[in-house]
């Protein structure tokens, strides 16, 4: 198959890999997130573009979605403002470290993050 022809079939996966996205961060938080990367992965994106691309996904959707939950009374803003400072030193730490770590090492710790929250959620321990 013709490389023009795969990034065409491949761009027909954009709108609803977007839709999947918001519906997933408005219904389950930020955890949109967790479902883009191997969403890309699926459609051949490098490893650590797909968790950088997430990242940059994520951040209009977070935005949105948070608005409407403030609006509606689900969270008070000053109940969140407490996690910001070591969310955003967290997330310096982790965008620098991100090009340093060899992608295999991304891809396994990512998987066991998944695995850990999946655990978590459904109450094993």
């Amino acid at each position: 198959m013709p490389k023009q022809e795969t990034k065409q079939k491949s761009k027909a996966w954009y709108y609803p890999l977007g839709f999947t996205a918001g519906l997933l961060n408005g219904f389950l938080g930020a955890g949109g997130g967790m479902a883009i990367v191997p969403m890309l992965r699926g459609l051949k994106v490098e490893q650590k573009k797909c968790h950088a691309t997430s990242l940059m996904i994520m951040l209009p959707l977070a935005v949105s979605s948070g608005f409407l939950y403030l609006r509606s009374g689900s969270f008070l803003l000053s109940d969140s403002l407490v996690y910001l400072p070591g969310g955003l030193l967290g997330a310096f730490f982790g965008g620098w470290l991100l090009p340093r770590l060899k992608t295999v090492v991304l891809r396994r710790v990512f998987s066991l993050v998944m695995i850990f929250a999946g655990v978590k959620l459904i109450g094993i321990f």
